[in-house]
């Protein structure tokens, strides 16, 4: 299996009604299916996973393995607070046909948890799984970040294949890469920083901006493969300003609106996420109107 490349990590798309838009998912997944991503991210944070019923996360996973071309390698977002219930989803993703578990970090219970709390549930998820598992580390919203020594002892478990790291530390990338074995795969999560995640040894990224702008990230990282050094340092410098104001300022909902413009499916995102105000969806018409004119009309 090889976890390298470009993954979106793709948006949940709701209908008027507020019931999630399957026929949304497909469509999205069909027009990604035509740009070089390596693979497609179902329920994780960009997926407003943590506002879906189980029922609505199953229903996801059978509409995006429908319509995914048949080589997209295929991720989905199973970790809960509990590790009997991320077990339980774990299972059920790889029945539908997925390939990797991302499993983020508990965290409701956080004053309590130590290094070794980590580490015993993900070794649990790890030995059950029917699939590889991949760690995630997403501090923005746990308020945990992995560390470099729990990251390296799990990185010893034969089922455990790799870690998507939302901190934004190159340092902890290049610890993490350096300290790992050769076959643990480490992508990053964060578009600011893609150019030096891969310069320090990350194999690819999994993305938000991913879903808006598919073809600029997925360019970034055949530049860097290409050893077309200086044309990725400019295109990583245009993602950074990018990044920071679709998905850092304006969150989900500007990501989504973002999406709307390009003719995507993005929507609303589901309450208490309120959509983008109109002023701002005048901000994003332009910021999208610097990279592709042609779709950022409101």
């Amino acid at each position: 299996m090889n976890i390298a490349g470009i993954f979106p990590a793709l948006v949940t798309p709701f209908e008027a009604d507020g019931s999630v838009s399957l026929r949304g998912v497909k469509e999205n997944i069909r027009l990604y299916n035509q740009i070089g991503l390596a693979g497609y991210v179902a329920l994780g944070s960009t997926g407003e996973s943590v506002m879906l019923s189980r029922d609505e996360g199953e229903s996801i996973l059978a509409a995006v393995k429908e319509a995914a071309a048949p080589e997209k390698l295929l991720i989905a977002g199973t970790g809960v607070e509990s590790t009997a219930e991320t077990i339980v989803r774990t299972k059920r993703a790889a029945a539908l046909g997925f390939q990797v578990a991302l499993v983020k970090t508990p965290y409701y219970y956080k004053p309590a948890y130590k290094a070794e709390t980590y580490i015993q549930h993900y070794r649990a998820v790890a030995d059950a799984s029917p699939i590889p598992v991949l760690l995630y580390s997403v501090p923005i919203f746990t308020g945990v970040t992995m560390e470099t020594p729990e990251i390296v002892a799990l990185a010893a478990h034969p089922n455990i294949i790799g870690i998507k790291d939302s901190s934004g530390s190159i340092q902890r990338i290049g610890e993490v890469v350096s300290a790992a074995p050769e076959d643990f795969y480490v992508l990053t999560g964060g578009a600011a920083v893609v150019y030096p995640a891969l310069a320090m040894g990350a194999r690819g990224a999994i993305l938000a901006l991913a879903c808006a702008l598919p073809e600029k990230c997925v360019e970034l990282y055949e530049l860097f493969q290409q050893n077309r050094h200086a044309e990725a340092r400019a295109l990583q410098h245009v993602l950074v300003n990018a990044s920071k104001r679709i998905v850092s300022e304006h969150g989900i909902p500007g990501l989504k609106y973002v999406m709307q413009l390009r003719g995507y499916h993005g929507g609303v995102p589901r309450l208490p996420l309120l959509p983008v105000k109109e002023e701002k969806k005048h901000q994003l018409a332009a910021i999208l109107g610097e990279l592709h004119p042609a779709a950022a009309r409101v």
